[in-house]
């Protein structure tokens, strides 16, 4: 384990994909996908937080352009994709398939890097155990195995809530005190209803609850885009369905199938003040598959653009670079 301070690293200059499109992946979902940099370059896919996050532009410049074949796509029903923030199809298998699907019909390519964090860690652990023949290397952020302890740890007393115990009022202040003790079902009663008031009220609760998890210093930014309204349905509806169905992943899953990834490159950045996705995940992953460059970054949270964090993710993409 390399635990690390180093000279800050920058995102790479701002770039604008070559191509964009949509791709039809089943169950009325259209994903949108961009591919940026160079085309001839080593491929390489981005998979974005969530569930239910989206993409941004400043994904784009995690990558060397002039070295990477860069894949950004938004997830069934949040961004660009449609319909918007639909549970329908929607699961972790699904999305591993729709990957898949992007890398044969999209990228063309026979093999590339996958790189994810927060929940992109999950999934890109779930498509790499699914098809490790396809992945050249891993760079992972935020290890979340969707196991009940992290679950637990978002959604129940005694975990985040104890880290932010003002925002957890707030969080469960709409929820009657005798729906308390299953939040994630009083939530998915209010996310789903037909009253749209309702709807987006809940919606703006539970992404500030999110926003507040991910942000190791206030942020007013980070609590705006959560929170607005174009955001927030998609985050909540579409992170409360998986939440509440351990991601479609049996306990223990990921973590049992790291056999299918030992060969597989990898790099794992994890923040050590990370509250959204603590390290002990990122731990007993590295426990269970020593082979894997585990760095914990002391003044690190959760969000990728994080100095600290931000520095081992663009090393990792350098050293990967010409590989």
């Amino acid at each position: 384990m390399d635990i690390h301070t180093v000279q800050r690293r920058t995102l790479f200059p701002p770039i604008e994909p070559y191509e964009t499109g949509r791709l039809e992946v089943g169950d009325g979902h259209s994903l949108y996908w961009e591919l940026c940099g160079n085309p001839d370059g080593k491929p390489v896919v981005f998979l974005h937080g969530g569930p239910g996050g989206g993409s941004s532009p400043e994904h784009r410049r995690q990558f060397d352009p002039q070295a990477y074949k860069i894949l950004v796509f938004d997830q069934r029903g949040c961004g660009k994709s449609t319909p918007y923030a639909s549970l329908e199809g929607n699961t972790a298998w699904d999305l591993v398939a729709d990957i898949e699907k992007l890398r044969t019909e999209v990228a063309r390519v026979d093999k590339w890097m996958v790189f994810g964090g927060s929940w992109g860690s999950t999934l890109s652990l779930a498509y790499g155990q699914a098809h490790p023949e396809r992945v050249t290397e891993l760079v992972l952020r935020g290890i979340f195995l969707f196991d009940q302890y992290e679950i637990d740890w978002l959604f129940k007393e005694g975990g985040a809530s104890a880290v932010y115990p003002d925002k957890w009022d707030d969080f469960i202040s709409i929820i009657a005190e005798d729906e308390r003790g299953d939040l994630l079902e009083a939530y998915r009663r209010q996310l789903t209803s037909d009253d749209s008031e309702v709807q987006l009220r809940a919606a703006k609760a539970w992404s500030a609850w999110e926003a507040s998890t991910v942000t190791l210093l206030p942020n007013e930014e980070t609590m705006e885009h959560f929170t607005s309204p174009a955001v927030a349905v998609a985050i909540a509806r579409i992170e409360n369905h998986y939440m509440a169905n351990g991601g479609w992943l049996k306990e223990g899953q990921l973590l049992g199938g790291i056999d299918k990834l030992r060969s597989i490159p990898t790099v794992i950045v994890q923040g050590r003040h990370d509250t959204c996705t603590p390290p002990k995940a990122a731990w007993e992953l590295k426990k269970a598959w020593p082979e894997v460059d585990l760095q914990i970054v002391p003044d690190g949270g959760h969000l990728y653009n994080e100095p600290g964090v931000l520095d081992g993710l663009i090393r990792a993409t350098d050293k990967f670079a010409s590989r």
